[in-house]
């Protein structure tokens, strides 16, 4: 939300009220018994006590949820505050906060992390870590707002240094280093191509080591030097508004103070990290062409791992129902005993709508298991599928009715599910256990696929359960595998997926996947090796489309060959990626890793979004041009190993240098760190 006119004036239509100074303070108790400091600031100066009249405070609660966190909370009208949908986080009730008292400021400190608070006008907030100041609010940072329609918002400013980039925000297609960007934390249905996106989280990461979450489910309107050029500003809508500051040395231990608060990812099974082979879309298919892909996959000697069934295992208009349809699949519990012998996985599409075909529209209707409109009525719309409804996950009986269905599918064999859509929730319905809609715009994907993540897990058992999941919001990390959505088929959305996908694991989630040759439309020979190169070397890999089919001998006895390498590699690679996902179970870092998060001490990895390291020593760069060539950046840390895609080792580059490659159709740029082991051995 954008509320100044240049740095003195206000926009028209706006009023806002600055909190100007401490006028008192007290050392309290949150209603869990950890200690609190409650910090009381007009909105102006109080010289004397008549001031106090006929004027509005603002309100900060601080805590430490964790040792070496800081949680704001700033309120206006505590009676406007709404509760629920709230996100999980983590709270330890040992946390220490230590308050001291001088005559110009009151600190506070809590492990390593200490936040000054100046009590003369204007105020200024000060946190440091490690005795090193690493942020600031100034004076005019924090306030209460009323827009032009008379809304009422709370808004903060916090400062940028000299230097200072931003990175995170979920999977962002836009530029990698946010800085000078707008940004809205609402989930959408709107491709790769735009700055929209499938998973919006409120939580960004500085290169100077700390993080801003904002613990907030709507949307979360952030000015990432877009407003005042070195501040990033953020506002929420209604009367409370609460952050918190997580310091650490450095990126990787923002991550990891991050996903303690907001939860880790899981350990997933091996046979996730092998290639997923899609029946695509929209696309003509029954069990013969399910048996003739993967006997072709077989053929060709093509590692197969999971085949995926999207929408079309079900009858159009009635998703979902289900049920499969009968015409294509007239034995499907023979079919997938067949895929399983061939020793692969079954993955199945769902979403959490129901048409108004579907045999289940009528049962849910008068069960009232769909979300409702203020009248009492079902919420219902034409878009994706005709009367469509949605599914109230805040229902428990909702829940169990749904979760039966996918029981009687895991019964017949399905291992995995598609958990697709779940960005456009509605707001103007009516909830029942009461939440609010707006809230519960972005959470509901939590909610979604938390209970089929959980309930995979429960039959499947701990360490076997993944889904492919496409929206998210904070804390869904816990629920992988999520992957990005609708892309194109060219070199561009290549790209803007890769940045998407290292923003993405910069917000707290350990894996990622996105649609090898790209969704829409058709790939040209080319296209579809590069981007199986790159599927390949990403966390997790699987070939869709939309109309067209993805099988590789589609595309050229080239694209053949290129898979098989790549598969192979990857497979080889298992170890190395079941180690890195133990790390990001216990650390919270993602496989795919950007490279200033790798080396933040080096200044020319702060911009770099077309290279990665996937996982702490494979340095991958992918090739984003059909000449071939690709500019290469090796971190100045000592000679890197070139290997191929074999993985055998064909020369020794010095670090601390651009390489300009020309790569042959079947290579792509790979690098092992410096005084690392070999990621192919055990």
């Amino acid at each position: 939300m954008r509320y100044l006119d240049g740095g003195w004036l206000i926009q028209p239509g706006y009023q806002v009220s600055h909190a100007t100074e401490v006028y008192d303070w007290r050392l309290g108790e949150t209603a869990d018994g950890r200690p609190c400091l409650f910090v009381y600031e007009p909105f102006r100066a109080i010289p004397h006590a008549g001031m106090t009249l006929d004027g509005g405070l603002l309100t900060t609660e601080i805590t430490a949820p964790l040792e070496g966190v800081f949680e704001m909370r700033h309120y206006h009208h505590l009676g406007g505050v709404v509760e629920k949908p709230a996100f999980e986080t983590a709270v330890d009730p040992e946390a220490p906060l230590a308050l001291t008292v001088t005559e110009t400021a009151l600190e506070l400190c809590s492990g390593r992390a200490r936040l000054v608070i100046g009590r003369d006008a204007p105020a200024l907030w000060r946190f440091y870590y490690d005795g090193e100041e690493r942020t600031k609010l100034d004076g005019r940072s924090r306030a209460w707002v009323v827009d032009a329609a008379g809304c009422s918002w709370i808004s903060t400013r916090v400062g940028l240094g000299v230097g200072e980039q931003v990175y995170g925000f979920g999977e962002r297609f836009s530029a990698f280093v946010k800085n000078g960007q707008s940004i809205d934390t609402w989930n959408r249905d709107g491709g790769t191509g735009t700055t929209q996106a499938y998973k919006c989280i409120p939580f960004y990461l500085t290169n100077r080591g700390y993080g801003v979450f904002v613990s907030d489910p709507g949307n979360v309107e952030f000015e990432v030097a877009s407003e005042k050029v070195s501040d990033v500003q953020f506002a929420v809508r209604g009367e409370e508004l609460r952050w918190c500051w997580i310091p650490a040395e450095d990126m990787a231990g923002v991550l990891d103070r991050y996903t303690a608060l907001t939860g880790r990812a899981p350990l997933l099974p091996d046979w996730s990290y092998g290639l997923w082979l899609s029946t695509s879309f929209l696309t003509d298919y029954d069990e013969a062409t399910v048996l003739a892909f993967v006997d072709g996959m077989q053929a060709r000697g093509i590692p197969l791992s999971v085949f995926h069934f999207d929408c079309l295992w079900m009858k159009p208009y009635e998703w979902c129902s289900f049920l499969w349809d009968e015409d294509k699949f007239p034995d499907p519990a023979g079919l997938l005993a067949r895929l399983h012998e061939r020793g692969l996985k079954i993955s199945l599409w769902i979403n959490p709508y129901v048409g108004q075909k579907s045999p289940l529209f009528a049962e849910g209707r008068a069960a009232g298991y769909f979300l409702k409109r203020p009248d009492g009525s079902v919420w219902q719309w034409d878009r994706w599928q005709a009367g469509m409804a949605v599914v109230d996950f805040t229902n428990p009986e909702a829940v169990e009715w749904y979760l039966g269905h996918l029981d009687r599918l895991m019964d017949m064999g399905v291992d995995s599910f598609k958990t697709d859509f779940g960005e456009r929730i509605p707001t103007d319905v009516v909830y029942h256990d009461g939440s609010d809609p707006v809230r519960m715009h972005n959470y509901y994907s939590f909610l979604y696929n938390r209970l089929v993540f959980e309930r995979v897990e429960a039959r499947r058992g701990r360490g076997e359960a993944v889904l492919f999941a496409r929206a998210a919001s904070a804390g869904s990390q816990r629920f992988p595998v999520h992957w990005g959505g609708d892309n194109s088929a060219d070199y561009e959305s290549m790209a803007e997926s890769l940045r998407a996908g290292l923003s993405f694991g910069l917000s707290g989630f350990a894996y990622w996947s996105h649609d090898i040759g790209g969704f829409e439309d058709d790939c040209d020979p080319d296209l579809y090796r590069r981007w199986t190169q790159f599927g390949l070397l990403s966390s997790h890999s699987r070939y869709h489309g939309s109309h067209a089919y993805k099988v590789p001998w589609l595309y050229g006895e080239l694209a053949v060959e290129n898979t098989r390498i790549y598969t192979e590699l990857k497979l080889r690679l298992l170890p190395y990626l079941r180690r890195a996902g133990k790390e990001a179970n216990e650390r919270g870092l993602p496989l795919m890793r950007a490279m200033v998060l790798s080396f933040p001490e080096d200044p020319n990895c702060l911009w770099l979004d077309r290279q990665y390291m996937l996982g702490p020593d494979l340095l991958v760069a992918p090739v984003f041009s059909p000449d071939g060539g690709v500019a290469v950046y090796l971190p100045d840390c000592g000679d890197w190993t070139r290997i191929d895609a074999r993985g055998d080792a064909i020369a020794v580059e010095a670090g601390g240098r651009w390489l300009q490659l020309a790569c042959a159709e079947l290579e792509m740029p790979l690098f092992i760190r410096p005084g690392a082991p070999s990621p192919f051995a055990d």
